[in-house]
């Protein structure tokens, strides 16, 4: 190829946005002549690298987007681990049917059990199959709501936050909510019933969620939603960590 030509073509590749393309057409280019390959096939290869280029491009931006505070495949995560939470399960809502149904996920149990382990390998999952994901803890959240709402910025807020295939609360109950806290967390997830998914981390029973939202009635209105399509799973085995401590105590002893 002429270098004018060249010129020229990389470019339009770069008016296109083809950098891939751009970047890998003469490598490719010898390859195709090495090994005999058709025209098509040399067209097929790039047009190829350049779509898994972009795959692997938006999977990052999908990534960055969800704020996840540690990257926990399901690929590197040990299921035995979670000896109530069979892997056929794991495997099931992995598989991402629950994000098509709208359904959600709540994950009940004590601290330090893999729950949020849990929700970071299915969120990871749920990005890789191209949706959306926000990341939050329910304390960060709620202070974010307060704040939205006293610089008059709710609506933007709450709209980001529909607009999520799903939203990933993690440690509920921890820490109780004022009330206008609670109000705005109950509207969040309200509106997010029968539109899109939720998956809840906690360490307190259905019963228990009165101490967080401080009400009666809006906690069995949010209960009402939140389980009404609903995955529920319970993480009800010791600490890992605490187990895993005690047995290297035992190993050094």
């Amino acid at each position: 190829m002429k270098q004018a030509e060249q010129l020229i073509l990389e470019s339009t590749l770069t008016q296109l946005k083809l950098p891939t393309i751009r970047r890998g057409y003469r490598e490719a280019a010898r390859a195709a002549e090495d090994s005999g390959a058709s025209y098509e096939s040399y067209l097929l290869a790039l047009v190829s690298g350049e779509q898994e280029q972009r795959q692997a491009n938006q999977l990052k931006r999908r990534l960055r987007e969800a704020g996840f505070p540690q990257m926990k495949p399901l690929e590197q995560t040990d299921l035995a681990k979670w000896p109530g939470f069979e892997a056929r399960k794991v495997k099931r809502l992995a598989d991402g049917e629950y994000l098509q149904r709208k359904e959600n996920i709540v994950l009940i149990g004590k601290h330090g059990t893999g729950k949020t382990h849990a929700a970071l390998a299915l969120g990871i999952e749920a990005c890789r199959m191209g949706r959306r994901v926000k990341f939050t803890t329910a304390a960060t959240l709620v202070n974010q709501l307060v704040e939205a709402r006293d610089d008059r910025q709710l609506k933007n807020i709450t709209r980001k936050l529909r607009a999520y295939h799903l939203l990933i609360v993690d440690e509920l109950g921890y820490i109780p909510f004022s009330r206008e806290g609670a109000q705005l967390l109950f509207q969040v997830l309200s509106e997010r019933y029968e539109h899109a998914s939720t998956l809840i981390t906690t360490n307190l029973a259905f019963s228990e969620w009165n101490q967080v939202f401080g009400d009666a009635n809006l906690t069995a209105a949010l209960l009402d939603r939140v389980t009404h399509h609903c995955h529920i799973q319970q993480f009800n085995w010791e600490s890992i960590r605490f187990t895993e401590s005690m047995k290297n105590r035992e190993v050094t002893a």
